[in-house]
């Protein structure tokens, strides 16, 4: 670092590394309840917090009103808007999605009718990533866990690719202790060669004028500028400019931006936005129109958009574990049931009404924690189904038994911690 920044930079970054990290969430634009605090200010609806709140505790935050998010990476805002697809009806990647912060960004800076493959190799992480995106009501979005090998050989498909590639985490060091534990020379070198294959394959799925942003949580040149100069040279990508403020102190470069925690209110972060050569031209007619917004597979109702189906279809025939949309609905015993997605999206909740009707049950903050637990509401008369909310926010499906209401939220997304006191 003292090569790269110089010696008293360098000093300072490492002051800046044993220094308290700043809290930062991104809102959903969806919902109705925006946390107060400071505007990050290269993202229209992240927030500064003054300071940490026990999230568990909060009722939003398990109904994805926001998304607890490192501000720097909400650069991403600002590299969509410097392409020419924001106004545009694209069919759009996230290679390496997981834990789903960036898509959910992403879904919500695209065109409604856009579609959004989310990628997770992992299936753990996978599994992450849809509880993430489902809460944020990510409608028009596909959870895949696919190799990169498999988009690289659907040649030009895609208008944008995002790459959050896998690295080092030297931008981390802050807030992980284990990101200072697991770093050495040789973690950097096997990162950059893992990321030259993934830009390799990004590039092969992105069509021609199309756009790739590149991002890493690592202010390694060899995982950063080194790697993006060698792509350039390789493929002929042309690098386009991300515009900030100077009041951002964010470090600007010919190869991309420069996040140091030193300097700029986040963590250490990298971010490149690239062009591939050609005309984007119209995009292939593999769309159908018209028709239900409805797609059913193995018993259990999707929402996805007409004109994506074919294109759903094809990936979850080429692998089952893909999630062809939103879903809404399970079939059980003849008979459909909610699906726990549901509960966060309106108007999910509008295409689930005629398969399952259902009541509404608003719950104070102790009855929305109860809820979040796990356990049951008792009440004089409960029968049907029907969803609890939190001040108009969905949490959780429950079932009525009489005098109980039975709680159907799912066991990975309950909650353990009580209130002190209770």
């Amino acid at each position: 670092m003292n090569a790269t920044l110089g010696d008293h930079d360098a000093a300072l970054l490492c002051e800046a590394l044993d220094a308290p990290p700043p809290c930062s969430v991104r809102a959903n634009p969806a919902r109705h309840h925006v946390p107060d605090g400071e505007r990050v200010p290269w993202c229209e609806h992240g927030r500064y917090l003054d300071k940490r709140p026990v999230f568990t505790l909060d009722p939003f935050f398990h109904a994805g009103a926001y998304y607890v998010q490192e501000a720097s990476s909400m650069m991403v805002e600002q590299a969509f808007k410097a392409t020419d697809l924001a106004d545009k009806e694209i069919l759009a990647l996230d290679l390496c999605a997981a834990p789903g912060g960036k898509s959910g960004h992403l879904r919500n800076l695209l065109h409604s009718s856009s579609l959004l493959i989310s990628n997770e190799v992992i299936p753990a992480r996978a599994a992450v990533l849809a509880q993430n995106l489902w809460k944020q009501g990510a409608e028009n979005t596909l959870i895949t866990q696919q190799q990169a090998t498999f988009f690289g050989r659907w040649r030009e498909r895609f208008d944008l690719v995002l790459l959050d590639a896998p690295c080092s985490g030297e931008g981390l060091m802050r807030k992980d202790h284990f990101a200072r534990r697991q770093w050495s020379p040789g973690l950097v070198s096997q990162c950059a060669n893992v990321q030259r294959e993934l830009l390799g394959e990004a590039w092969n799925a992105l069509r021609p004028g199309g756009s790739l942003l590149y991002s890493t949580c690592t202010w390694s040149p060899e995982e950063n500028g080194i790697q993006i100069a060698s792509f350039c040279e390789r493929e002929k990508a042309e690098v386009v400019a991300v515009p900030v403020q100077p009041s951002w102190h964010i470090r600007t470069g010919d190869l991309g931006l420069h996040f140091y925690p030193h300097e700029s209110r986040g963590e250490g972060f990298f971010l490149s936005l690239l062009r591939k050569p050609g005309d984007r031209g119209q995009h292939p007619k593999e769309r159908d129109g018209g028709g239900a917004d409805l797609l059913e597979r193995n018993g259990i109702k999707y929402s996805l958009s007409r004109q994506w189906q074919r294109l759903a279809l094809e990936m979850w025939e080429a692998d089952s574990r893909s999630v062809p949309g939103l879903p809404i609905a399970v079939s059980e015993e003849d008979r459909w049931t909610p699906h726990p997605a549901a509960a966060y999206s309106a108007r999910v909740q509008g295409l689930l009404a005629p398969f399952v009707p259902f009541n509404v049950l608003d719950l104070d903050h102790g009855q929305a924690l109860t809820v979040l637990r796990g356990e049951s509401l008792r009440t004089g008369d409960a029968h049907g189904w029907a969803l609890a909310r939190y001040e108009g926010a969905g949490l959780a499906w429950m079932k009525g038994a009489g005098g109980r209401w039975n709680n159907h939220l799912p066991k990975a997304l309950r909650i353990r911690m009580r209130p002190h006191g209770v």
